[in-house]
């Protein structure tokens, strides 16, 4: 077997990635220190924890780096297996967080298996869509059985109830079986079959029904399921075009509950204003469009796919976690990506970045100059120096 060669990885794709993280500290910080000084005596408390998510998560990353992406093909299977055991568990022994039994706690530490359940099913579907290649046009043998492993995996994460992170579940998984040539009928089909689920999962959650209802009123529901909406636009509000400074907000300490968590954005934008706020989607802007890029010119199937759903999933995050915190969008759960307090989206999020880098580094992108023997590198004409690898 011919040994591929390792090329550089993506270096545009990792500094945006390490520049998001860095940034998240300060961030984080400034959101948290007051609550956390009120309730444990110590304004740095949340930022610690933090600092270690975001050392666990730098590891994650390195480490999947270092993984030869065709590895995981062997493992995808098990791997969503063991997420839906997770979820199944969770269900039954998870402990609860307003009223969601989202979490696995083994001593002091804790675990949001949908994270990890998210990205082994993204994983499993590039794996089953690269092996099946044109028969995922066939309903029964390509394109059913990848829908009963979206379904156990989408099923449990909803029955938490998580909607939002469930309702992304299922919209990633179609965006990558329309990208693989499934055919419309299907697509479209399943669509239509999951809206009524959707509906029904939202009008047993009463929650999320009052969300939804003050999203198309556009109220703030007073102290309801909108305040924290209508706080945070104030807070960009507040922040202008410059911003008012650095651990100068005023909403995260008075008015903007959990600050640090979902609508940590808000903060950046009142404390970086419009400015601040550009900058930090442009670092997402990057990941999209170097994420693409290593799709384009990936060796196989199966990392064209992989790099494409890695870059799906860390946008739409970024991209509807800003809409929730702007207004645009009706409130939700999800996190913004290598910025919110949390460990274990951070966790899994750069294990996946790491994957894509990986895949980026046995492309033709960034080529290592060839090794010449001294001596030799004199007499060889300059255009021979290059050598490009198939």
């Amino acid at each position: 077997m011919t040994k591929i060669q390792r090329n550089h990885i993506d270096l545009a794709t990792l500094v945006a990635v390490l520049t998001l993280m860095v940034l998240s500290l300060g961030v984080v910080y400034s959101a948290s220190a007051t609550w956390a000084y009120e309730k444990f005596g110590e304004s740095n408390r949340l930022l610690n924890l933090h600092a270690l998510k975001v050392l666990l998560g730098l590891i994650a990353l390195f480490v999947g780096m270092t993984i030869d992406y065709r590895k995981y093909r062997k493992l995808t299977k098990t791997a969503v297996l063991l997420a839906i055991a997770f979820l199944a568990i969770t269900l039954v022994l998870g402990g609860e967080v307003k009223g969601a039994a989202r979490w696995l706690r083994f001593g002091g530490l804790s675990l949001q298996p949908s994270e990890f359940a998210k990205f082994a099913l993204l994983f499993h579907l590039c794996t089953l869509i690269s092996t099946k290649g044109e028969t995922i046009r066939e309903f029964k043998k390509g394109f059913m059985p990848m829908m009963i492993w979206i379904g156990s995996v989408a099923g449990l994460v909803l029955l938490q109830p998580n909607f939002s992170t469930g309702s992304m579940i299922i919209l990633i998984s179609l965006v990558m079986l329309f990208i693989s040539r499934a055919r419309f009928l299907h697509v479209f089909g399943t669509i239509g079959a999951a809206l009524p689920l959707l509906v029904g999962v939202a009008l047993s959650r009463p929650h999320v029904m009052q969300r939804l209802k003050s999203y198309i009123d556009g109220t703030s529901g007073g102290g309801g399921q909108n305040y924290q909406l209508w706080q945070g636009i104030i807070g960009f509000g507040n922040g202008g075009l410059l911003g008012v400074g650095p651990g100068e907000s005023k909403q995260r300490d008075f008015f903007l509950p959990e600050s640090y968590g979902d609508f940590v954005f808000s903060v950046v934008g009142e404390e970086y204003g419009f400015l601040g706020t550009m900058f930090f989607l442009t670092l997402f802007l990057v990941i999209l469009l170097r994420g693409f890029k290593i799709a384009k010119f990936a060796r196989d199937e199966f990392g064209r796919l992989l790099a494409i759903g890695i870059t799906s999933v860390i946008t739409l995050y970024a991209l509807v976690n800003a809409g929730v915190t702007l207004g645009i969008l009706p409130t939700t759960g999800l996190p913004m990506p290598f910025v919110s307090y949390g460990g274990s989206s951070l966790l899994f999020t750069s294990f996946a970045v790491g994957a894509l880098l990986n895949i980026s580094a046995q492309t033709d992108l960034h080529p290592r100059a060839p090794k010449v023997p001294e001596g030799v590198a004199a007499l060889q004409p300059l255009e021979d120096k290059t050598v490009k690898v198939y």
